[in-house]
């Protein structure tokens, strides 16, 4: 038997030196009569338990996969692992069998969809080794998958393909340009510049990225240091969905063949150029980062502000990709999104497990108080409990709603200034934080704000989850009662201590975007102001804008 199949069991018996050929599969007399499906007999079929019992082999074979699913998506699977050397699909019975270049990729394949499920057209599909050490196919039954596998050999060779069939299988033409346009749809979860950078960095060195806005969509440029490398990304990843169900790439090459990068922010990146100044109202890039970004450009997964460190378990292979399920959270990154980070062996938190708690360093212990981390990290999830600690008051211990608010309160606010010093975040070792003991005073260190009405993100689908955006000196108001002038609104921001520089009132006056003059105002002007009682029951709503006045 080949595998495990627990509906239908491809009719090679085990030990049996024939290997495969695509005209087993289409003569008539051909062993077909080997072919066992889940009504034949039993006895013929392997248990679903046994799936891993087959020896490791750089032969894989795939199971469940959709109708009419072509052969690009079925090699795509394999790509982020290393060479994809021949392919035999089996349309009729949505199986396919994918030959890897060595036994190393392909146990490295196996062993990271046997944590994270594989989906193809959204679809689950199922991968295990087969008994063959390798595929033998008749060229000539098998031209469409032969001239794909031809295509993407060239590219991963720096090359460019030959065969006009493979254009016309639209895997490959010549890549134009090292730069790719990326859409994102179905962007029900923030992506930032540093998820593209992970995700992309598998197929080649990423030297500069570009994100923004364009038609209410986010859209990024992307460059390679070489078009090869972009084909094979764009194969790759073109149609997949970076977490399950939305947030879907849309790639194509660009009319650029460079991008000029002026700053080194959470909207643009030069990874060539680690010097480049911020600009106005972003962190800065930590020297000792940029020194690193100098030395390996691909080294590094994330940006100073959460940089997600490369993080490996026993046998160097990702425990987790650090993403909570369930309650709301993001399932982790599907197919090959998914691999593309798993292959590089890097934990996309930057940590085994999916801990929601955040440790918080470096605070002014003379002014933080639970309630002011709980509204500025509120705006990047919901936060659930906050202890200051007793020993220890300059850090404090914040339990977000899940592993992947933690991460995007980590990547926006680490380095920020809060209270006049410049804070640190780092994922926690600690799962949950512990409530002080029943009737123990820790001085009211410890908040539980489980059922605080002020979470921005309890609603599923919520609009806040699309207007989450780093911290910024403009601000966004909303919920402004009608009475409520402009003035009056200087004169508020300008008591909690900085200085309003612009002001500009939206058409029905219910929602007003101010700028203050530093990113650090800002926050203080939030922690302050968010939920401020302004008459009549009317609690002012205040978020960071992407905008300026």
């Amino acid at each position: 038997m080949d595998g495990i199949v627990s509906d239908v069991a491809v009719g090679v018996k085990r030990g049996s030196d024939e290997l495969l050929s695509s005209s087993l599969y289409n003569s008539p007399s051909s062993g077909m009569s080997n072919i066992v499906t889940a009504n034949g007999n039993d006895s013929k079929k392997l248990r679903v338990e046994d799936r891993m019992d087959c020896p490791p082999s750089r032969v894989l074979h795939i199971r469940k996969l959709p109708n009419e699913v072509s052969e690009t998506e079925v090699i795509a699977l394999g790509l982020p692992f290393g060479k994809v050397t021949n392919i035999l699909t089996l349309k009729g019975k949505n199986q396919a069998f994918l030959e890897l270049g060595t036994e190393e990729a392909a146990m490295t394949m196996v062993n990271y969809y046997s944590a994270v499920t594989p989906h193809v057209r959204n679809m689950p599909v199922f991968i295990q080794y087969s008994n063959h050490k390798e595929l033998k196919t008749d060229n000539a039954g098998n031209q469409r998958a032969q001239a794909v596998l031809q295509a993407v050999s060239a590219v991963q060779a720096g090359g460019t393909p030959t065969s006009g069939t493979a254009a016309s299988e639209g895997a490959l033409t010549p890549a134009p340009s090292p730069v790719l346009r990326i859409i994102i749809d179905n962007m029900f979860y923030p992506v930032t510049l540093d998820v593209l950078q992970q995700i992309f960095s598998k197929f080649g060195t990423v030297m500069k990225i570009i994100t923004f806005t364009k038609n209410n969509q986010f859209q990024a440029l992307l460059q390679f240091n070489d078009p090869a490398n972009a084909q094979q990304a764009k194969l790759a990843l073109d149609g997949q969905n970076i977490y399950n169900a939305c947030c879907t790439l849309r790639i194509d090459f660009s009319k650029l063949v460079n991008l000029n990068v002026k700053y080194n922010n959470d909207k643009s990146r030069d990874y060539t150029r680690p010097e480049l100044p911020a600009g106005d109202g972003q962190p800065a890039v930590d020297p000792s980062v940029a020194a690193a970004f100098n030395k390996d450009s691909s080294s590094l997964l994330g940006t100073p502000s959460g940089m997600v460190a490369p993080y490996s378990s026993a046998g160097g292979f990702p425990s987790s990709l650090g993403f909570a399920q369930g309650g709301g959270a993001l399932s982790p990154l599907s197919a090959a999104a998914a691999a593309a980070a798993a292959a590089g062996r890097v934990a996309l938190s930057g940590h085994s497990g999916t801990s929601g708690v955040l440790l918080v360093s470096n605070l002014n212990e003379e002014m933080v108080t639970p309630q002011s981390l709980f509204t500025l990290f509120g705006v990047y999830g919901d936060a659930q409990r906050v202890k200051i600690l007793y020993n220890k008051k300059d850090s404090a211990l914040i339990q977000m709603a899940d592993g992947n608010q933690a991460q995007l309160a980590m990547s926006h606010l680490n380095g920020q200034k809060m209270y006049g010093k410049i804070i640190r975040v780092t994922l926690s070792k600690h799962q949950t934080v512990q409530l002080p003991r029943e009737g123990l005073d820790d001085q009211g260190l410890t908040k539980d704000f489980t059922n605080s009405p002020l979470h921005r993100f309890k609603k599923p689908g919520s609009k806040n989850f699309q207007n989450i955006f780093p911290p910024s000196a403009t601000l966004h108001l909303s919920n402004i009662p009608q009475d409520i002038t402009e003035e009056d609104l200087r004169v508020l921001f300008s008591n909690s201590g900085g200085t309003v520089k612009a002001f500009k009132f939206f058409q029905d006056h219910k929602m007003a975007l101010l700028q203050m003059s530093t990113v650090e105002e800002a926050i203080q002007a939030l922690i302050d102001l968010h939920n401020y009682n302004m008459g009549d029951n009317h609690h002012l709503r205040v978020s960071f804008s992407k905008s300026t006045i």
